[in-house]
């Protein structure tokens, strides 16, 4: 399913459930957390590092990560707020985080005792081992060896995977190829941008360039946008020749609640574009200003978004409470479809472990 989607993103937010694990679940009935762990804790199939944001992906493409190993050092040695993270001397911290995660095996960040003089007064303020942690597995030198209760361990990259380690970084060209050719695939219908944001791995330029080439080849076609109801503007985009046959029949029968991290809602133009349907992740925003709720959930009816809802997990008394629902402009509220989201719900806490769930306007 990882592969299907191209990436899960992992997220610390955990209203309901850690993001990975809402997005997964929302796709496979009867999963649950330990399905992921196997492949990202035993075979190593799967491995946590950056595309947009942290994500899950295939090992299999771990070659390609190589550019973005030393895109992420270069990056670093010219930032002044890494600098800040680091301390007087980077370069000693680092040496010294790498030689004991080596000598010692894998760490997590509070294995190491921060300067009497350093005080954190904020999420991005690390004290300096924990900069040299992340720095080290951005670059490439670390990798997430587990999680345990969602901190990261980490230890040496060709411990953790000795043969993907060991594999050549993938040409310019080929690495191009690869992170177009596989975002297309998964979008079938897309902007060189959102093609280039699909990973976050190449340049819109490149993009650009590798769409061009691909419509010159017959692999790809020139395609308009257009949604007259909403009255936007058509947008000019690439499609995969077959995209209809790709496109199947949507299922009506049942509501799917997705996570606002789900890769189905994260280009929210995009959605608004091809939907009609206008989402905005409010969690940041003061809660005087948000206009439904801090974690909303949009609910997909076939090919259709027909609402949202703002659910919560008092886990203290083992409920879950939903605020809501909001349908969208033109949707029939009958029987059918308020069952249906009731028995979507009862997926979401039985999915989370919630013993019982209530609406609450």
């Amino acid at each position: 399913m990882v592969e299907q989607l191209g990436y899960v993103q992992v997220d610390s937010i955990n209203v309901l459930d850690r993001a990975h694990h809402m997005i997964l679940g929302t796709r496979l009935d009867g999963y649950r957390p330990e399905h992921l762990a196997h492949s990202l804790e035993g075979t190593r199939t799967l491995w946590e590092h950056w595309t947009h944001d942290a994500c899950i992906i295939p090992t299999k493409w771990y070659s390609h990560w190589k550019h973005r190993f030393d895109r992420y050092g270069k990056r670093v040695e010219g930032s002044s707020w890494w600098a800040s993270q680091f301390g007087d001397d980077p370069a000693k911290v680092i040496r010294r985080t790498l030689a004991r995660v080596k000598r010692e095996g894998p760490l997590k960040a509070r294995d190491f005792e921060p300067p009497e003089t350093h005080r954190s007064s904020g999420w991005w303020e690390w004290h300096p081992e924990k900069a040299a942690l992340e720095y080290l597995w951005r670059s490439g030198r670390f990798a997430i060896a587990r999680r345990v209760r969602f901190e990261k361990v980490y230890d040496l990259a060709e411990r953790v995977f000795p043969e993907a380690y060991g594999l050549a970084r993938s040409s310019q060209a080929n690495h191009i190829d690869w992170a177009c050719r596989e975002a297309i695939t998964r979008i079938g219908i897309a902007t060189p941008t959102e093609i280039a944001r699909f990973f976050s791995a190449v340049t819109l330029s490149q993009a650009r360039a590798w769409c061009a080439q691909a419509v010159a080849r017959g692999e790809l076609i020139d395609a308009l946008v257009s949604n007259e109801q909403q009255g936007l503007k058509p947008t000019k985009c690439v499609a995969l020749k077959n995209w209809k046959a790709l496109c199947p029949a949507p299922n009506t029968d049942r509501i799917a609640l997705l996570s606002p991290f789900d890769p189905v809602i994260r280009e929210r133009a995009r959605v608004e574009r091809l939907f009609g349907f206008e989402y905005r992740f409010e969690a940041f925003t003061p809660a005087a200003k948000r206009v439904y709720g801090y974690y909303v959930l949009p609910m997909l009816e076939g090919d259709a978004f027909i609402g949202r809802i703002d659910p919560k997990f008092d886990r203290a008394k083992d409920t879950l409470v939903v605020r809501g629902p909001w349908w969208s402009p033109g949707v029939k509220v009958n029987k059918t479809r308020k069952r249906k989201l009731d028995t979507a719900i009862d997926r979401l806490a039985n999915q989370i472990g919630a013993a019982n769930w209530k609406m609450s306007l």
